[in-house]
């Protein structure tokens, strides 16, 4: 792959993966700088890119605590890059994965989201077998309707049970948000947020008045950051598409820049005003739409569902053969659609990255 560094972008194979390089850095220097002094953290989401080098640039940028994996095949990729703190902010389950969990966990510090009594005291059986420590995060519904225990005295009966056991450790809580990332009216979002983790707090409060310590609640998005991130109680932050962006969030979160795109290749002009590009649904995530033409807003794609085409509509007088870069509605599942990131400035690639976290990787 270091034999494309320094061509053009549209000399590229297509299709490729593409982040503009600068764009992403100004990105990641904002939010970094959105939590410099404040009590709240980031802890920024892994799976949106699944780069560790963009991992280890938003560490670098400060403000960031450690990160956040969705699976324990992420952490392992961000231990191997050298994050020494990760929080695993799904449950983890299964004899195999377990006995990953704790040789990991010897390793880095560790904590993982619970939500059952079976999830603690399966954790605490292999890691005291292992002789490490794990922590627990309580995983608390604050209206995601997925996994989560109900706010209240259910949280309080399970950290109760944690703190019993050995070899784990009961950490605080986790409340995400999801359900309200994409509201689009700002005031309306902010309202629903506090709304959504006051049930957080009041479980944290609820936990702390039976003595015991709750030490952090990790939640949030992208595009809730500057709400969530000024919640007194709240401790971490989980902002995972700021460093590449979709079309999607950059109707929510529009101070930050789009960054990612694919780059695709004219295959077809079967029509006037249509052309067919060499990317479909196994180069693009598209669960909130179909792509979007980058540099063209007349052009737009009908529908999106063909394996390895894609059909633009009212396109520009291109020719077989000319590229384009299209943007996705949905930057995390695209991005784990690939191998190769290409990194590039001023119409130039400059690096080229691996997606370490990408594909089916458990």
């Amino acid at each position: 792959m270091t034999g494309v560094i320094g061509s053009r972008i549209e000399d590229l194979d297509t299709p490729a993966l593409l982040i503009d390089g600068p764009a992403m850095m100004r990105n990641i220097e904002r939010m970094a700088a959105f939590f410099r002094g404040r009590s709240a953290q980031l802890r920024p989401h892994f799976k949106n890119h699944k780069c560790t080098r963009i991992a280890q640039r938003q560490l670098a940028a400060g403000s960031a605590v450690g990160m956040t994996a969705a699976k324990l095949a992420e952490a392992e990729a961000l231990a191997a890059a050298g994050v020494e703190d990760v929080l695993i902010a799904n449950q983890v389950v299964g004899e195999r994965k377990l006995a990953r969990l704790v040789k990991l966990a010897g390793r880095i510090r560790l904590r993982v989201a619970i939500d059952h009594l079976e999830h603690a005291t399966a954790i605490s059986r292999a890691a005291a077998d292992a002789g490490v420590t794990v922590g627990l995060l309580i995983e608390v519904d604050i209206g995601m309707g997925r996994c989560g225990l109900p706010p209240g005295p259910p949280a309080l009966d399970l950290a109760r049970r944690i703190v019993e056991l050995p070899a784990v450790r009961f950490d605080g809580l986790q409340a995400y948000e999801g359900h309200l990332v994409s509201v689009a009216d700002a005031d309306e979002r902010r309202q629903r947020v506090h709304e959504a983790f006051g049930k957080a707090l009041e479980t944290r409060r609820l936990i702390e008045s039976a003595g015991i310590p709750v030490a952090v609640i990790s939640g949030g998005s992208t595009s809730t950051h500057a709400i969530t991130g000024l919640i007194e109680g709240i401790d971490e932050i989980q902002a995972g598409t700021y460093p590449t962006m979709d079309w999607t969030y950059a109707q929510v979160a529009p101070e930050f820049e789009i960054a990612l795109s694919i780059l695709a290749r004219v295959i077809s002009r079967p029509r006037p005003g249509v052309a067919v590009l060499d990317v479909g649904v196994k180069g693009v995530g598209h669960e909130f739409g179909p792509p979007r033409v980058k540099g063209y807003a007349q052009a737009h794609v009908p529908a999106f569902g063909s394996e390895e085409h894609c059909v633009v509509c009212d396109a520009p007088d291109w020719r077989i053969g000319d590229a384009a870069e299209l943007i996705p509605s949905h930057a995390c599942t695209t991005c784990n659609l690939y191998r190769w990131i290409h990194v590039h400035e001023d119409g130039r690639v400059v690096d080229v990255w691996p997606i370490e976290g990408s594909g089916g990787l458990t």
